[in-house]
């Protein structure tokens, strides 16, 4: 089966719905999703969105804080033009119709602060701020005549075709059909990549089932550049319980004053960093992780006690009701806390116009890297750069396409299933599954070595020897396609770990703990290149 449209979107997320409904005034757009098309990691993100709305605060005061969170990679002008398009962007929500929590007069929005940031400028709406994000978008979507969203459908792989200059161009995707479990050919003269992260390449993540780096992976088969994979930021603070499964406690709670402690009781944030328990996210995760190590214990705490009852079941009433779901009381109890893989920096090089380094290629939102987090993500800047760069990419497409004209399609082949034949064999999908995760945990997590990163590099070797055979030879599904993708994004973040030989941001590594002046720069790779730290 072949379909057509002028916008092919994969992903559901903030960034993917963002560019559809600008694309849609003009054009038709069809939302590609594996999953539900509320199903993404902005559903579930809980604090917030970096924005300038008080008087009292200023652009340069938020961007002077994301470049000192991005630890020297940042690229300022991609900082300054995000940072200044957010507060537009915020006002498209709530002209959608997002409820925003307000002061108690109910005039002006109630901004919190998060780690990293010198001012409240953090917009929420209580503490399920992406659900809130989530629910407007998609209701919109849907309302336009001139998107269609296909739910249960996998991208598999870009589809290249029409000549464009000497180049081949990006003209769409093989999607697999989950409920018939058909291979659809979806052209189009755009195709816009918003898949989002890859926290599932590691044993513990926030992130949701779908984060498998599908965008990162197909786009690195098909050529495109990638810069930044070895950046994966932790999350310090997810929930340490045997039945809770990737529940975030969010940032916003130490923004709000709480405090990390050990199993004794006692604050250590203090001895890690001048801004203690308000440190970013790279030391704080670091911090944990060490003391963790160094007393052998399970997890830490953090202790939202101090504070009156009244304001956590009003501040926070999500996280307060799904700590109570495990006997845990937010207002009485410490709640135990882990580190887990929470935001992937790295990933598809775009410009400031979201367009890739191939033709016919887009990309949105956490599958790219904009140069926007540097070596280290600022609190609550995930959901501003899917929404600033959602607008302006498919204001940058239509240009784009205006000047391309029509494209030819016909040389583009339907998918080919060979000799393929279902799998009677799921059990190496789970066995690759498992272990791929382990060793990533253990080898290319918070703390790297030189080492771990050769123990690391052949296994994703014999890992993916396996995973190539039994992909070839059996018909495609979820699982498969999944673990394919999860390989090639854990082959990315090894190498790019493996050639950076400093500590800076989220890359720590005990041979090399100093960061060094050669290597202030983007380490840059692609199918046809070894990673190398590209000059700025």
């Amino acid at each position: 089966m072949r379909a057509k449209c002028d916008y092919l979107v994969l992903g559901s997320g903030v960034a993917g719905l963002s560019f559809a409904l600008e694309a849609a005034r003009h054009s038709r757009v069809t939302i590609v999703t594996k999953r539900s098309r509320t199903d993404s990691a902005t559903n579930w993100a809980q604090g917030g969105i970096a924005a300038v709305l008080d008087p009292t605060d200023s652009f340069e005061a938020h961007v002077n804080d994301t470049l000192g969170t991005g630890g020297g990679l940042s690229h300022r002008d991609i900082v300054e033009m995000v940072v200044r398009d957010g507060p537009d962007r915020i006002r498209e929500l709530m002209d959608l119709g997002a409820k925003f929590s307000r002061t108690e007069a109910g005039i002006s929005l109630d901004l919190t602060r998060e780690g990293g940031h010198s001012a409240r400028r953090v917009v929420h709406a209580g503490d399920i701020t992406g659900e809130e994000v989530q629910r407007v978008l998609v209701q919109a979507a849907v309302a336009s005549p001139n998107i269609d969203i296909a739910e249960d459908h996998m991208a598999i792989d870009l589809v290249e075709g029409s000549k464009f200059g000497r180049a081949r161009r990006v003209v769409g995707a093989y999607v697999l059909d989950e409920t018939s479990g058909d291979v659809k050919t979806y052209l189009a003269r755009a195709t816009i990549l918003a898949t989002g992260g890859a926290g599932k390449v590691y044993l513990y993540t926030s992130n949701p089932d779908v984060a498998t780096g599908d965008g990162v992976a197909m786009a690195y088969r098909a050529g495109a550049e990638l810069a930044n994979m070895e950046f994966f930021q932790f999350h310090p603070t997810c929930l340490f319980h045997p039945k809770a499964k990737s529940f975030l406690i969010s940032e916003a709670l130490r923004g709000e004053g709480g405090v990390l402690r050990l199993q004794s009781g006692e604050a250590f944030m203090e001895s890690h960093h001048e801004m203690k328990d308000l440190a970013p996210r790279d030391v704080v995760a670091r911090a944990i992780d060490y003391e963790m190590k160094r007393r052998g214990d399970d997890c830490v705490y953090l202790d939202m006690t101090h504070e009156p009852d009244s304001f956590i079941l009003e501040r926070f009433p999500n996280i307060h009701r799904r700590c109570l779901e495990y006997g845990i009381d937010m207002t009485k109890d410490p709640i135990p806390v882990v580190p887990a893989a929470h935001y992937m920096c790295g990933g598809v090089v775009v410009d400031d116009r979201g367009s890739s380094t191939l033709p016919g290629l887009w990309a949105v939102g956490e599958v790219t890297f904009t140069g926007l987090h540097g070596a280290n993500r600022l609190a609550s800047n995930s959901l501003l750069e899917g929404l600033v760069y959602g607008h302006r990419t498919a204001i940058a497409a239509r240009e784009s396409l205006e000047a391309t004209g029509e494209l030819e399609l016909s040389d583009v082949p339907d998918w080919d299933v060979g000799e393929a034949v279902p799998s009677d064999e799921a059990v190496v999908v789970s066995q690759n599954w498992d272990e791929l995760r382990r060793f990533m945990w253990n080898y290319v997590g918070i703390v790297r070595t030189d080492r771990r990163l050769r123990r690391a590099s052949r296994r994703i070797a014999m890992l993916q020897e396996e995973i190539r055979e039994y992909y070839w030879a059996h018909l495609v599904n979820r699982d498969m396609l999944e673990l394919r993708n999860i390989a090639d994004v854990a082959e990315l973040i090894i190498r790019c770990a493996s050639a950076r030989k400093e500590s800076r941001g989220l890359h720590y590594n005990l041979d090399y703990p100093h960061a060094g002046a050669e290597w202030q720069g983007d380490t840059r790779v692609s199918k046809d290149s070894a990673p190398y730290i590209a000059d700025e």
